[in-house]
């Protein structure tokens, strides 16, 4: 049994807050070639010749400009700034809109489809950024990508959004995010990042058809991705919404959670609202399915295949100790509030890199370090971790 001590908790996370930018700051900034190193080892070893990729920069430009709002420290609105003019300079196509999915690293475009889960991040860094700084040329760059998005992406037939096209908008025959990813045109993590993205940009530019598009979203995670027998996500599906995967993502489920309630309150609709309230205790429960006994949350679950994949990685406790605090607001329950608890217990024991600073990728069943994984990369990047402890300070306030 976690004790509850929401003083203490409030008070470590701010401190952990500090503690993941501080290292941000001091290890990644590439001085010579300029922006952001595209890779750090598990060793903090900058690599000085690996790609640098949208949605690292994005997610960099996101959490140094929320942090900034929060805490109003000049450094983090330095290190935002830095991601902004960055990613003007070497990551928005001139030619035909967007950005690119990455650059190498001297800033050359490099892989330049366009991958409408990254121009989502886009949209999420720019309207933080003008949030903080009221800088009117990063709306309106966000402002762009939302039109193009809509124009190219969304599907005025069947709902929901495509997933990646090539530099010139024609379609793709490859469109996944990675490797190990299914080629479906639609997918519920895309989905989950614009509906994310498109929430933030509401809240500083409410327009009538973004607000439709955020409630277009929220239905069709309630009637397509999210599973009404088993309240856990589909990931992978095909133009008409069929599904092609039973892969089960713990990670995924305890981050939609808490998103898609965020985007109804902002959307304001107050049916809608109580929609995804019922539907993020029903998803909140699903996510308890992949809880381990020393309060860490499993990384995937693949019925069909290799069953349960035995790694705890980093970025799904993050998103635990946000989505099982929302499930304690929303219910009263203190079985949630004690699981926040036990996410961030887990993460300081097992995760959190206490000589070095930051977050290791994760760990295996033994607790030993899942081998040859970056520190900071194309998909490790200051977000899931800094806007836990954002959203963990915010929300213990609020309980005052």
């Amino acid at each position: 049994m976690i004790k509850i001590n929401l003083a203490g908790y409030r008070t470590e996370v701010e401190k952990e807050l500090h503690a993941i930018l501080s290292y941000w700051i001091e290890h990644t900034p590439d001085l010579r070639q300029g922006g952001f190193y595209g890779r750090l080892d598990e060793k903090d070893q900058a690599d000085p010749t690996a790609p640098k990729g949208i949605v690292l920069n994005s997610r960099i430009l996101w959490a140094f400009s929320a942090a900034y709002g929060r805490t109003r420290q000049k450094e983090y609105l330095d290190l935002a700034q830095r991601a902004y003019e960055y990613v003007l300079a070497h990551f928005m196509d001139p030619e035909y809109g967007g950005v690119y999915w990455s650059v190498d690293a001297k800033g050359a475009a490099l892989n330049d489809r366009k991958q409408i889960y990254g121009l989502s991040f886009c949209i999420y860094g720019l309207s933080e950024y003008h949030r903080v700084t009221r800088n009117r040329q990063a709306l309106e760059h966000a402002i762009a990508l939302f039109h193009l998005i809509e124009r190219h992406s969304y599907d005025l037939a069947r709902m929901g959004y495509y997933e990646a096209f090539s530099r010139d908008w024609k379609p793709l025959e490859d469109l996944r995010l990675s490797e190990k990813d299914d080629n479906g045109k639609k997918t519920m993590n895309t989905h989950l990042h614009i509906i994310e993205a498109y929430a933030n940009l509401y809240l500083v530019w409410p327009d009538t058809r973004l607000k439709q598009q955020i409630d277009n979203l929220l239905e069709v995670f309630e009637k397509y991705i999210v599973d009404d027998r088993t309240g856990h996500l589909a990931l992978f599906f095909d133009e008409d919404w069929r599904r092609r995967s039973d892969l089960v993502s713990y990670g995924h489920d305890i981050e939609a959670a808490w998103l898609l309630l965020e985007a109804a309150c902002i959307g304001g609709d107050d049916k809608r609202i109580g929609e995804m309230r019922r539907l993020s205790i029903k998803v909140t429960l699903a996510a308890t399915e992949g809880l381990d006994s020393d309060g860490g949350l499993w990384y995937e679950y693949d019925p069909s295949g290799e069953g349960l994949v035995r790694e705890k990685h980093a970025w799904p406790q993050a998103e635990a100790m946000i989505g099982f605090l929302n499930a304690y607001q929303v219910s009263g329950n203190n079985r949630f509030l004690e699981q926040s608890l036990a996410s961030w217990h887990f993460i300081k024991t097992f995760i959190r890199d206490t000589d070095r600073g930051e977050w290791f990728w994760g760990v295996r069943d033994d607790h030993s370090l899942v081998p040859g994984q970056d520190k900071a990369g194309f998909w490790k990047c200051p977000y899931h971790n800094s806007r836990a402890c954002l959203e963990v300070m915010a929300r213990l306030d609020s309980l005052r």
